[in-house]
């Protein structure tokens, strides 16, 4: 016999904020829609528009198709690059088609991308702390000539790696780091190279920050940590590592159905967030699915709104 509401555990939902859509992933995903309405359907996307799987999903049924490369684009349809960047060769290649495109690559990764080109012009060696085969660390790389940028994926990289000329060395970072992890790699490199040039400002995305922040405010109040968004998610991944970190088990999942029930047990606070990429309704989903088993108490984490808001490309709103 079914438990009545009364009868269900309780359960403390702490929510933590901010969560979810960033302002890139918004603009990614506009573009996409937007592109859709301007030129109809199909438009094709190179790559996943951002790394979660309900959103590729959704924009697949409105029309968009996903390809790895520009060749499997037919001549007569837009084409879409993904919010992680391309290199340069993917643009011009475009061009060489006669391709009409779009770009929605994030304008904070585009920022990287004009930081390590003008970092070459002054002839500089970069090193790139980012995690390899990410498409936003491809990207970058594609910037600027083979040879003149190291990646850095660990301390033990930053303490061994050689440099021609160690007077003439600079560093960036892939937006969507850990912070953590990123300072105590940073913090090697300039020990190694106290002359290093820094970014101007930091690299690491302020939503990637903001929702790391999130997670350790909540952590220390959770018995566990429920992190929504795709396994191919940087930036979701780390939040569920930084939870670990701190000692609160953590599980990343796409959406409700992958709740683990018997790894949830019965906790007295949950919390709650997303990834940058993962929408609202997915958070909401998650918690239906929690009042189904538990008498559910929600409370949202104090926080300071997110106001950043990227300009749509002119092409598509002229």
């Amino acid at each position: 016999m079914a438990c009545t509401v009364a009868e269900l555990p309780p359960l403390r939902v702490l929510i933590a904020a901010p969560r979810g859509f960033c302002a890139g992933v918004d603009r990614a995903i506009q573009i996409v829609e937007l592109a859709l309405e301007r030129f109809g359907a199909p438009v094709y996307v190179r790559h996943e528009i951002v790394h979660n799987r309900f959103v590729v999903d959704r924009l697949k049924k409105m029309g968009a198709i996903f390809v790895d490369e520009l060749d499997e684009v037919p001549d007569d349809r837009p084409v879409v690059f993904s919010a992680h960047g391309v290199p340069k060769s993917v643009p011009a290649s475009a061009r060489d088609r006669g391709l009409s495109y779009v770009d929605a690559t994030c304008p904070l990764v585009s920022k990287v991308h004009r930081q390590a080109e003008r970092l070459i012009e002054d002839g500089m060696h970069i090193l790139f702390v980012g995690h390899g085969g990410h498409p936003e660390v491809i990207g970058t790389f594609g910037q600027v000539p083979e040879g003149s940028i190291t990646l850095i994926e660990t301390v033990e990289d930053a303490t061994s790696v050689t440099i021609a000329d160690p007077a003439r060395v600079a560093f960036l970072t892939q937006t969507t780091l850990s912070v953590d992890d990123t300072a105590a790699i940073v913090a090697a490199l300039k020990q190694r190279f106290p002359g290093i040039r820094a970014p101007r400002s930091e690299d690491i995305c302020y939503a990637t920050s903001n929702r790391q922040a999130a997670v350790k405010a909540i952590a220390p109040e959770c018995d566990r940590l429920l992190v929504i968004g795709s396994p191919n998610s940087s930036n979701s991944l780390r939040l569920a590592e930084v939870a670990e970190r701190l000692d609160v088990p953590a599980r990343l999942i796409d959406r409700a159905s992958q709740i683990d029930w018997d790894w949830l047990g019965q906790p007295k606070t949950l919390g709650i967030t997303a990834g940058a990429s993962a929408p609202e309704l997915l958070v909401r989903e998650v918690i239906d699915a929690l009042r189904d088993r538990f008498d559910v108490m929600e409370e949202i984490a104090d926080h300071t709104p997110e106001r950043m808001v990227f300009k749509l490309p002119r092409e598509l709103v002229a």
